[in-house]
């Protein structure tokens, strides 16, 4: 964009001033409607997610012998939630703010596999192309135990089969683990800002590892040129696949019983904040979908980015959505949170979900340092920086400058001291030892300065 036309969007959108600064911004979005009306924006339904969860279900025999780890879950690949009431009070004394509620994580960093949210979306798309691939060739039908699949001659099969996809680390690992464990010819295009560590354990799993000099965008791009190339390759689309969009959605179906497990009402009086780092949007934008149908108006999804990727809120709060990028208004996409380093966000998610996300805000790289090392501090938990977006979520929307977004929601204070805060924390078990450390150190040494 030239300086001129800047300048124009300056005046009718001033909070791109902020975004530019690179300054920790919040933007609670005019455009939400009852879930009632705005789910049909999406073009599925809760019978799609309910026909992936089942899939998931005919996988989970499979999934269990070849994942030795998914052994006590019975092959379902699945997370705990956990209260983290020091963390909660930690945040209140840095933020010196009251934090009313009750806050929660939801531990996608210690998903079976791939270790991050991507086991959802990434894995269940893999599963679901096998799935049609073995039906259609006649070797599998939907009352048999997959289990079978663990075999030399399905391997074989899928052998003659290829699956791409573009990433900046995560998804990759996910899609190139299960590919290669079933038998595909799997390669995953890593952007430039992809962990060392996470192009070597693919490496290790057999799959090709293309290196970029540039950021997801182009790693994505790449990808799908080589992939349209090739009529035996299944190009796994981060930016537009429903499939992913579905498998992240499944997570919902599953947050229910979990809740209700630990005692936790989600109904007008005990609303649900859930807090989601966002990256291209596929998925926060599939959990969040997900969500409004299983809780409908009781939830409450915010999308969180970091200073230097702000991709989505850009794209909904100009409109313009997937014809943007932060790029055009002289942002870097440089950022410590890798997984979330995406410059042009996902014009189906933005499209889809923009009268269903309630806010979206940005987070500075040394603030995610300082959470991960204080969530470590207070709670033992240890998360890759990606993953503490979400965390500040709850600090933003009783911030009194954002007091208006509870008014609009005509959240009363007994309402907001019954709610329940969930933080989605999107990854971190699998980072190496010494990697963790040193995001830790650095972490402690953000804390020992006072914040901004």
């Amino acid at each position: 964009m030239t300086a001129v036309t800047i300048d124009r969007w300056l005046q009718g959108h001033p909070l791109i001033q902020d975004l530019v600064a690179l300054k920790e911004t919040a933007w609670f979005n005019p455009a939400v409607q009852e879930a009632k009306v705005a789910l049909g924006d999406v073009g599925l339904t809760l019978e799609d997610v309910q026909d992936a969860s089942a899939r998931l279900g005919r996988f989970a025999s499979y999934i269990r012998r070849v994942f030795p780890q998914t052994e006590e879950a019975g092959g379902i690949i699945e997370s705990p939630i956990q209260a983290v009431p020091n963390m909660q009070q930690a945040l209140s004394e840095r933020y010196g703010l009251p934090l009313p509620g009750q806050l929660w994580l939801k531990l996608d960093s210690q998903l079976p596999i791939s270790g991050s949210i991507k086991a959802r979306g990434g894995i269940y798309e893999v599963l679901k192309h096998a799935e049609d691939l073995a039906i259609e060739a006649g070797l599998l039908s939907l009352a048999d135990d997959y289990a079978k699949l663990d075999s030399d001659d399905f391997r074989a099969f899928f052998r003659q089969h290829r699956i791409a996809v573009g990433s900046t680390g995560n998804l990759g690992l996910s899609i190139g683990i299960m590919s290669a464990t079933l038998g595909f010819d799997v390669t995953v295009h890593m952007s430039a800002d992809a962990r060392e560590w996470k192009k070597e354990k693919l490496r290790s799993h057999g799959v090709t590892v293309v290196e970029y000099e540039a950021d997801f965008s182009v790693a994505v791009a790449e990808g799908r040129k080589q992939a349209e190339a090739d009529p035996g390759c299944h190009f796994i689309d981060d930016e537009n696949s429903t499939s992913l969009f579905l498998g992240y959605a499944v997570a919902a179906l599953r947050l229910k019983p979990q809740l209700e497990e630990a005692g936790v009402v989600v109904d007008a009086d005990h609303p649900l904040f859930v807090y989601l780092p966002c990256g291209v949007g596929g998925g926060p934008g599939g959990v969040a979908f997900g969500l409004k149908l299983v809780f409908g108006d009781h939830v409450h999804c915010l999308f969180a980015e970091p200073t230097h990727s702000p991709c989505m809120l850009l794209g909904v709060y100009t409109g313009l959505h997937d014809q943007v990028c932060v790029q055009d208004f002289g942002i870097d996409n440089v950022t410590a949170a890798d997984g979330l380093a995406v410059g042009r966000p996902s014009g189906f998610v933005g499209k889809a979900m923009q009268r269903l996300i309630d806010g979206y805000y940005t987070i500075r790289d040394e603030e995610l340092y300082a959470l991960l090392a204080l969530l470590e501090q207070q709670e033992g938990i240890r998360l890759e920086p990606s993953a503490l977006a979400g965390v500040a979520g709850v600090g933003r929307i009783v911030a009194e400058a954002n007091a208006s977004y509870l008014q609009r929601l005509q959240i009363t204070p007994e309402q907001l001291d019954n709610a329940t805060h969930l933080a989605w924390a999107t990854g971190g078990s699998m980072v190496p030892e010494d990697e963790m450390e040193a995001y830790v150190v650095k972490g402690r040494e953000v804390l020992q300065r006072s914040p901004e």
